[in-house]
């Protein structure tokens, strides 16, 4: 179904190529789910469009259902293809209910317009969303939102689904039952799939779990299994974890012994661990909802929510997709006013400002880093940082606040050629390297690996307790919120707090 060979994509840019994918080579027999992991920036996205022919290789070769790479054309993705972006709003048009959405792929392909409608009516129901057909993304949650453009990505049963963080942004119970739903489509149909992944739930339905990083296929692994690790003309990547422990060793002595190949470091320290910064008393509050109610029509997303959120504390937000955790980010960034109650910063209600006054208030004590990270795609990711600290009329240290991210080597990468993951990681940057008073972010670690994601969880928690800040942050990521001081669960009605 799929074969790769030496597959290499540069990104020229003014600072000089970018190298996406260097060498990879893949194979995926038909039937099978293969998901990939890596970390953020190691290629998966690249290889993902590379397939579907959004992209074009620099060299190497390679064909999808018998059609080479290089012919893949908007025909071939129509009729075979199932695509779903990791930027699952592309996916969804404002004008358009989330039954048309769905449906919409199958008109198209000529299926008549009822039918098409009922399987539509039918994948969002196996999603949860029956109650949402007739509504529009605009008034839907981002998890929903994501939820509609997977069906939309499967209605019309393609041979091949390519899937770019499915569920990345969905609640551990949502996640399974999307995944459930690829399992059974897929396999349904005769399917192939390969699944672009973070979440341990794709682990599950998968068939082969393939290794990517720098670009390449370094490891391979059945569920359950060790992963065998991939030799490529004589190149093998040694993992991460296995380097601390012998204090990450840059000359390595190489013997063969019996059949065996021994690794001898021959210099390196071991690794001192990492300390986690201690949580001080928390400090006064800085922003508080009070008695707030929020409803969308006849749909009540927060209803009575009294809480204050103090300095020097992280406080993880959790909750089902649809519970209301980015409406309650919004509130307390003044972008959206209560339906009842008041909303409190800096010791100002919100309720009587104007929008120009609101935007005062948030420019002076408020950094918001939303799900679309929001960059000027041709900027550099320190002219991004440089930009935002500009418009706050602030002083910061964006070299720095990238450093701490880990893109100390992508400071001079226009932002459209970072990955998803780099991205967000750039914007969290921009918000740290503000030094705000309240800081509200809303699935920082969706796209992230889970060593950038408990990288993430650090940085927000130094902010906080070494900064001062008030840090918010709206997440189903457990990684997250193990790291958080409180944490708030909104749950339909139920809301409670509990002290980490």
């Amino acid at each position: 179904m799929i074969e790769v060979r030496d597959a290499f994509r540069i990104f020229e840019s003014a600072a000089g190529g970018t190298v996406a994918l260097q060498g990879l080579n893949l194979t995926v027999e038909p039937g099978e789910i293969v998901v990939v992991l890596g970390p953020s920036g190691s290629g998966k996205t690249t290889l993902l469009r590379v397939l579907s022919g959004l992209e074009r290789l620099s060299a190497g070769g390679g064909n999808v259902l018998g059609t080479q790479l290089r012919d893949i054309d908007d025909a071939f993705r129509a009729r075979n293809l199932g695509l779903l972006d990791q930027h699952y709003a592309r996916s969804l048009s404002a004008d358009l209910a989330c039954r048309q959405t769905v449906a919409l792929q199958l008109e198209l392909l000529g299926h008549d317009p009822r039918q098409a409608g009922r399987a539509a009516d039918d994948l969002l129901e196996q999603v949860g969303l029956a109650d949402r057909a007739d509504d529009r993304p605009g008034s839907l949650s981002g998890g929903e939102q994501q939820r509609v453009a997977v069906c939309a990505a499967v209605a019309h049963r393609p041979g091949l689904l390519l899937a770019d963080e499915p569920a990345g942004e969905l609640d551990s119970d949502n996640a399974a039952t999307v995944y459930r739903l690829l399992d059974e489509l897929v396999r349904g149909s005769g399917a192939t799939a390969l699944i672009v992944s973070h979440d341990a739930h794709a682990a599950s339905i998968a068939d082969r779990l393939v290794y990517v990083r720098d670009g390449r296929v370094v490891a391979q692994a059945r569920p359950g299994h060790d992963p065998a690790f991939a030799v490529t003309h004589g190149w093998v990547r040694l993992p991460d974890a296995v380097l601390a422990q012998t204090g990450h060793p840059s000359l390595v002595m190489v013997e063969a012994a019996g059949g065996q190949l021994v690794l001898e470091p021959i210099d390196g320290t071991p690794a001192a661990a990492l300390t986690q910064t201690a949580a001080a008393a928390p400090g006064p509050v800085v922003a508080a909802v009070e008695a707030v109610e929020k409803r969308y029509g006849r749909r009540i997303v927060l209803d009575g929510l009294s809480r204050g959120f103090r300095a020097g504390a992280l406080t993880a937000v959790v909750g089902r997709s649809g519970s209301g955790k980015t409406t309650l980010l919004h509130l307390l960034a003044g972008l959206e006013r209560p339906s009842a109650g008041d909303v409190t910063l800096a010791g100002d209600s919100l309720g009587g400002l104007t929008r120009g006054q609101l935007a005062g208030l948030r420019r002076s004590h408020v950094a918001l880093v939303t799900q679309e990270p929001g960059l000027v795609p041709y900027l550099t990711a320190l002219e991004n940082v440089e930009l935002g600290l500009y418009l706050r009329g602030a002083d910061g240290g964006p070299r720095e606040a990238l450093v701490q991210v880990g893109l100390e080597h992508h400071l001079n990468l226009p932002a459209a050629r970072l990955s998803a993951g780099e991205r967000q990681r750039v914007a969290i940057a921009r918000a740290l390297a503000a030094r705000t008073q309240l800081l509200l972010v809303d699935e920082p670690t969706a796209r992230l690996d889970e060593e950038n994601a408990r990288s993430t969880g650090a940085l927000l928690a130094r902010a906080a307790h070494e900064h001062g800040a008030a840090v918010v942050c709206a997440t189903h990521d457990g990684v997250l919120i193990e790291q958080a001081d409180e944490t708030i669960s909104l749950d339909g009605e139920t809301v409670y707090s509990s002290q980490m």
